[in-house]
Formats: structure tokens, C-alpha cells, sequence
């Protein structure tokens, strides 16, 4: 592994982000990468989309939200996806994604960053714990809703 960077979503990373492969299972946890890129022309000014890059390879992608007005306190500052290419998990590419995520959060005046997940056996819960995400409620639907101070 070279040294990781993260890079603003651009058209010249897109295609690799939309190929990013996944293990198998985790597909049912993951809604396509198009509905997250969508939330950049809904709210521009506060979607912060990243890739992971090792080297010149796209390995990773995160995309969150900041929006000190948004009606529920788990939509201000939110990750909302994240993805690590199969065959890169386990290599601290999603624990890189999320420390530069954290300090955007910092940058932005933020105190905290919330998720939320479907549970299950192949979920995502175990990684987010892994980087300090603890439960903190559920929404509406029964989606775990998690915090990491920042």
C-alpha cells in the first residue's frame, strides 16, 4: 500500500467509485453510489464526496453531509456512505476515509458525526464501532443511528 489520499469526487473518479466491488452479502446494505452522488446537485454546499486513492487507484469512497439546519439532529452532520473496494478491506483504507471525514467535521465547527445503518450479520456495524461509532437511537424505520465525537 502506497499512501493513501482522499480527492474530491470528480468525473475522472466517478466511473472507478461506480465499480468499486463488494463482498459478497454486503450488496443488501448498500444502496447504488448514483443516489449518493445525486445529493451533491440536491445540496451542494453541503455534500462533502471523497475517493480513497492508493496511488493512482480509486480503492475507497465516502460521502457525507453538514447542515447545522437540518430538521433532525442526525442529519447535521452525517456520514452517509461509505465504500471500500472488495479486495482493499481490511487494509485501513475505510479507517483513513473516516479520520479525513472526522476532520472535516472538526474544520466545519462540528462536535460529533452520526451514521445510520441497516443492522445485520453482513452489515456494516462491526467497522463502524471498529472506528469509534457507538448506537445511539434508531430512526423511524428501525435503522441504527450511531455517533462518533469528533
Amino acid at each position: 500500500m502506497t499512501e493513501l489520499r482522499l480527492e474530491e469526487l470528480s468525473a475522472a473518479t466517478i466511473v472507478a467509485v461506480n465499480t468499486l466491488s463488494l463482498k459478497p452479502g454486503q450488496e443488501q446494505f448498500l444502496a447504488p453510489v448514483s443516489y449518493g452522488v445525486a445529493a451533491t446537485v440536491a445540496d451542494p454546499g453541503t455534500t462533502w464526496q471523497r475517493v480513497v486513492l492508493d496511488g493512482d487507484e480509486v480503492v475507497g469512497f465516502v460521502s457525507a453531509n453538514f447542515s447545522e439546519d437540518a430538521p433532525q439532529e442526525h442529519f447535521r452532520s452525517v456520514l452517509w456512505r461509505i465504500n471500500v473496494d472488495a479486495d482493499d478491506q481490511g487494509r485501513g483504507v475505510g479507517r483513513f476515509a473516516v479520520d479525513g471525514l472526522m476532520d472535516e467535521a472538526r474544520r466545519r465547527g462540528m462536535d460529533h458525526v452520526d451514521v445510520i445503518y441497516e443492522a445485520g450479520e453482513e452489515g456494516p456495524e462491526a467497522f463502524f464501532r471498529r472506528v469509534g461509532f457507538e448506537p445511539v437511537g434508531e430512526t423511524e424505520f428501525g435503522e441504527v443511528i450511531a455517533r462518533v465525537t469528533v
